[in-house]
C-alpha cells in the first residue's frame, strides 16, 4: 500500500481527540437561568442574544467562563492559590468541553490617578526601555523614565557578620526615578479652599466642618474633643495658627482617647490619602461634588502636567523626549517607532511598533498613551484590554466578549467584526454577548435566551443559524430587521445653549449653539470628541443632569431599593403604619437577623479554596428578626415588599392601605426604563450592565434640571427595548426639558429632532464640527459617515 493511501485511511478515521468539539453545558441554574442545557461548537463564533436581563452573561460570564477560571487555578499549588481570588463552582450538572478562557468584559479600569493607556498596557514599559538604551544623555535604567518611582538616595551603617566576628561598614544607595518631585507623578498639584472645609465662625461642636463623613455626633467627635489639641467651643475663626495647623495639617500622631489607643492626623492629609487618591471622576456623587467646591486641581508647573523630573524630560531621541512620544496620537507614535532605525533594540522596536498597530487596528489610534484610564469609556476599556490579544499566537482559546460593539460608531463595527473573525480563525472558540444586528450577523452559531427578562427569562429559546433565528418568532428574531423611519414633524427650539471656543482635549475651538427644548442627538466616529464637548463645555453647568458611563458602585447587601432611595420612605411608612422605629425595618441596621446579621446567607471561609454560603436557618434568607416580620403595611411584611418585582410594587403603593407617593414616583421611572421585572431586594451584584446603567439612568429621572445628558443610554439594550427608550426621551422632552443624548444608535438618531455630527475622523482627525440640522438633511447630504450610515439603516 502506497504511503498516501495510508494517510487516506487514518484521516478517514475520527481521531479520539478530535471528538471533543464541542463545548456541553447541563443543568445551569446560575442567578435566573432555569436549568438550561446548551451544545457550543468549538472554533466558532457563537453569539448570545436577549433581552438585557435574559441570563445571557449568567450563562457564559457566570457558568462557563467562571468554571475555566476556577480549574485553572486549581492546578496552581495550594500556597499559590492563597494569593488568588477564591471562586465558587458555579450551580451546574455537567460542563464538558471547557478550555482556557479570557474574558474581555465592559468593565471600566481602575481611576488610580496614576494609570495611563501606556501603564494599563505594555507600551510604556517597552518605551521606557527604549529610551533607556538609545536617548541622550544617558540618565539611567527605565525607572529613570517613569512617573512613578521617585528618584531616592541614602547612606548608613550596617553590622554584618563575617568569621564569626560583627563588623560595621558603610554602605549607601540611590535610586533615579523619573517622578516630578513637585506633583508626585500625578501632572496635577493641588490647592484646598479652606472656606469650604469649615465655617470660621462656628466651633467644632456647633458643626464648623463640612467635609462628608466628619460628623461631630459620632466617633469624631470624640476623637477630636479627646486629644486635646483644640478647644472643642471654639469658633475656628479664632483658632491660633498652632490650633488651625493641628486641625488642617498635623503629622500622623499617637493619641490616647477614652482609654484607647489611636491616631490622629490632620483633616487635609487624611482626605489626600482617602478622598483624593482615586480619582475624581471615580468618586461617589456627593464626594466628587464636595472635592470639586474645596480642591483645586491645577497643572503642574514644574513638569506641566507630563508628571516627568526635569532629567526624564531632557534626555531625548532625535529631539524627542518620553514626554513627547506619549503625548503623541498613537497612530503617530506608531509611525515614530517605525522610523528608529537601530540594530541594537531592534526586536524591542517591532514589539512595541506591533502593540502600538494593534491600538490602530482596533479602532483606538486617536488614543495617546499618557490618556489616563480612568477617562476611558466602557467601549474603550474593552477594546484596551483587547490589544494583549491580539498578536497572540495562542490557539484554542475561548475568548468571551461582552458586548465588544458598545461605544462603537457604525462605521467601526465592521472593524470589530473582522477582529473577532480573525481571533476565530486562528483555530480559538469566540463567544459574544451581543444587542447588535452588524455584529450577530457575523454568528456562525446563535443562542438565543429568553422569552423575556429576569423571573420570566432564564431559557434557551432558540439555537441555531442566523437565519433560523430570522424565521424563529422569538422577540430577537422578530426585531433583528427593525429600521426606524425619519421623523415627518420636527420639534421648535426654545432657546439655545451657547459653546464658544471649546478646545478639550481634540476639540478645535468649537463654537456651537446647542437647540433647546428639544431632542438633541450628538454623533460621530468614537474619538471624534463628542464627549469632550459635551462633558467638559455642557455636564457642569446649572440644571444640567448628567447620566454618564460610570459603573454603579455596590455590595451584595445593595439592591435596587437602597440604591435609589426608595426603602427610606418605606420604611418611614411601615415605622408610622406600625408606631416603631423605621431602623427595625433595614436588614442593614436593627432589624437585621443577629445570626446572619442581615445577609441572609452564612458565608464560610474555607481559606484557599472557594468560600461557602448557605441560607440562614434563622430568618430562612429573609434577613430580618421573627419580630420585624410581625409589623405589617397593606397586608405584607418588609421581606414580602423586598421580595415583589417593580410592576407589582408599583401596584402595591399606588392605592389603597399601602399608598405611598414618594416610593411610586421611583417605581414608576423603574419601569420607564425597563426595569419592571427587577425584584426590589435584587443584590446590585447580579443585575447585567444593561441593568446598571438603566437604574443609574431611572434614578436620575428623579433630579430637579431643565437639561439632561445621556452618555449611549442604548448600552445593553436590546432591539426590542430601544423603542421603549425612544418613548422616554419623547416623555422627557415634552415635559418641558432639553434632552442632550451622546449615541451611535442610528434608531435614535432617526429620531432626534436636531443632530450634531463631529468629526470627520477621530483623534487630530476630528474635533470639528461637520454637520449640524435635522436627521433627514443629514441623510439627503450623506456628506459624513455618519449622514452614509443612517441613510443606509433608514433605506433612503
Amino acid at each position: 500500500m502506497s504511503i498516501s493511501s495510508n494517510v487516506d485511511a487514518r484521516t478517514s478515521q475520527l481521531h479520539a481527540a478530535d471528538s471533543h468539539d464541542l463545548i456541553r453545558v447541563r443543568g445551569a441554574r446560575v442567578n435566573n437561568l432555569k436549568d438550561i442545557s446548551v451544545e457550543i461548537p468549538k472554533r466558532r463564533l457563537t453569539v448570545f442574544t436577549g433581552v438585557s436581563g435574559s441570563g445571557k452573561s449568567s450563562l457564559v460570564f457566570g457558568t462557563i467562563a467562571a468554571e475555566s477560571q476556577r480549574m485553572i487555578n486549581e492546578t496552581y499549588s495550594a500556597f499559590v492559590q492563597g494569593f488568588m481570588p477564591t471562586l465558587a463552582r458555579p450551580d451546574v450538572d455537567v460542563l464538558e468541553g471547557l478550555t482556557t478562557a479570557i474574558l474581555v468584559d465592559q468593565e471600566r479600569m481602575g481611576a488610580n490617578p496614576r494609570s495611563t493607556v501606556g501603564t494599563v498596557t505594555d507600551a510604556n514599559a517597552m518605551l521606557r526601555i527604549v529610551f533607556s538604551r538609545l536617548a541622550q544623555p544617558h540618565i539611567g535604567s527605565p525607572q529613570a523614565y517613569s512617573f512613578n518611582v521617585a528618584s531616592v538616595s541614602g547612606a548608613g551603617a550596617i553590622t554584618i557578620e563575617r568569621g564569626g566576628e560583627k563588623v560595621k561598614e558603610r554602605r549607601s544607595f540611590s535610586v533615579t526615578g523619573g517622578m516630578c518631585p513637585r506633583c508626585e507623578g500625578t501632572g496635577n498639584v493641588k490647592d484646598f479652599n479652606l472656606e469650604a472645609l469649615f465655617d470660621a465662625g462656628k466651633s467644632l461642636s456647633e458643626g464648623a466642618l463640612s467635609v462628608p463623613g466628619y460628623s461631630m455626633d459620632g466617633w469624631y467627635g470624640r476623637i477630636f474633643g479627646g486629644t486635646g489639641f483644640f478647644d472643642m467651643d471654639k469658633p475656628l475663626g479664632k483658632y491660633t495658627k498652632k490650633e488651625l495647623h493641628d486641625l488642617l495639617y498635623r503629622e500622623p500622631t499617637k493619641v490616647k482617647v477614652e482609654g484607647i489607643n489611636l491616631t490622629y492626623e490632620g483633616i487635609i492629609p487624611k482626605m489626600q490619602k482617602s478622598m483624593l487618591a482615586k480619582d475624581v471622576d471615580a468618586m461617589q456623587p456627593h464626594i466628587r461634588a464636595f472635592v470639586e467646591r474645596a480642591v483645586v486641581f491645577t497643572t503642574c508647573p514644574e513638569c506641566a502636567g507630563t508628571r516627568l523630573a526635569e532629567h526624564a524630560r531632557n534626555s531625548t531621541i532625535n529631539g524627542v523626549s518620553i514626554a513627547d512620544a506619549c503625548a503623541m496620537q498613537i497612530s503617530d507614535l506608531a509611525a515614530w517607532v517605525r522610523s528608529l532605525e537601530e540594530p541594537s533594540v531592534a526586536p524591542l522596536l517591532e514589539a512595541l511598533g506591533e502593540t502600538l498597530d494593534s491600538f490602530v487596528d482596533i479602532g483606538l489610534g486617536y488614543l495617546s498613551l499618557d490618556r489616563p484610564s480612568g477617562t476611558l469609556s466602557g467601549g474603550e476599556s474593552q477594546r484596551t484590554k483587547m490589544i494583549r490579544h491580539l498578536g497572540s499566537s495562542l490557539t484554542d482559546i475561548t475568548y468571551v466578549f461582552d458586548e465588544p460593539t458598545i461605544g462603537l460608531h457604525p462605521h467601526d463595527i465592521a472593524r470589530m467584526n473582522t477582529l473577532l473573525l480573525q481571533l476565530r480563525d486562528k483555530g480559538n472558540t469566540v463567544l459574544v454577548v451581543e444587542h447588535k444586528p452588524e455584529a450577530i450577523a457575523i454568528a456562525d452559531h446563535v443562542i438565543d435566551l429568553g422569552p423575556r427578562a429576569g423571573s420570566d427569562g432564564g431559557e434557551v429559546v432558540y439555537q441555531g443559524s442566523i437565519e433560523g433565528l430570522r424565521a424563529s418568532g422569538t422577540l430577537t428574531g422578530k426585531h433583528l430587521d427593525d429600521k426606524v423611519s425619519l421623523k415627518d414633524s420636527f420639534r421648535k427650539s426654545t432657546g439655545a445653549m451657547e459653546v464658544r471656543g471649546a478646545n478639550e482635549n481634540n476639540l478645535k475651538n468649537v463654537d456651537v449653539n446647542i437647540p433647546l427644548g428639544m431632542l438633541t442627538v450628538v454623533t460621530g466616529v468614537a474619538g471624534s470628541g463628542k464627549s469632550s464637548l459635551i462633558h467638559g463645555s455642557v455636564s457642569g453647568r446649572e440644571g444640567v443632569v448628567t447620566v454618564d458611563q460610570g459603573a454603579i458602585r455596590g455590595s451584595r447587601r445593595s439592591n435596587p431599593a437602597t440604591y435609589t432611595g426608595m426603602l427610606e420612605p418605606i420604611r418611614k411608612a411601615f415605622a408610622k403604619a406600625n408606631g416603631v422605629k423605621p431602623a427595625l425595618f433595614s436588614a442593614n441596621s436593627e432589624g437585621a437577623c443577629p445570626t446572619c446579621n442581615g445577609a441572609g446567607v452564612i458565608y464560610t471561609d474555607l481559606g484557599m479554596m472557594a468560600g461557602v454560603s448557605t441560607v440562614c436557618e434563622e430568618c430562612e434568607g429573609r434577613r430580618f428578626q421573627a419580630a420585624v416580620l410581625e409589623y405589617h403595611l397593606g397586608g405584607k411584611n418588609i421581606s414580602e415588599v423586598l421580595g415583589m418585582s417593580v410592576d407589582a410594587a408599583e401596584e402595591f403603593f399606588r392605592d389603597g392601605e399601602a399608598k405611598l407617593l414618594a416610593a411610586h414616583k421611583i417605581l414608576s421611572r423603574l419601569a420607564d426604563v425597563g426595569l419592571g421585572y427587577l425584584k426590589l431586594g435584587q443584590p446590585l451584584t447580579t443585575l447585567s450592565g444593561g441593568e446598571r446603567q438603566r437604574i443609574k439612568l431611572a434614578t436620575h429621572l428623579g433630579e430637579k434640571g431643565g437639561v439632561y445628558v445621556l452618555d449611549e443610554p442604548t448600552t445593553g439594550l436590546h432591539l426590542a427595548d430601544v423603542e421603549k427608550l425612544l418613548g422616554l426621551l419623547d416623555r422627557l422632552v415634552d415635559s418641558g426639558k432639553s434632552v442632550i443624548v451622546i449615541e451611535h444608535h442610528q434608531a435614535v438618531m432617526a429620531h432626534a429632532d436636531w443632530i450634531i455630527d463631529i468629526g470627520p475622523g477621530a483623534g487630530h482627525d476630528g474635533g470639528n464640527i461637520v454637520f449640524e440640522g435635522t436627521p433627514a438633511k443629514l441623510v439627503a447630504s450623506r456628506a459624513t459617515l455618519t449622514g452614509q450610515h443612517l441613510a443606509a439603516y433608514v433605506g433612503a
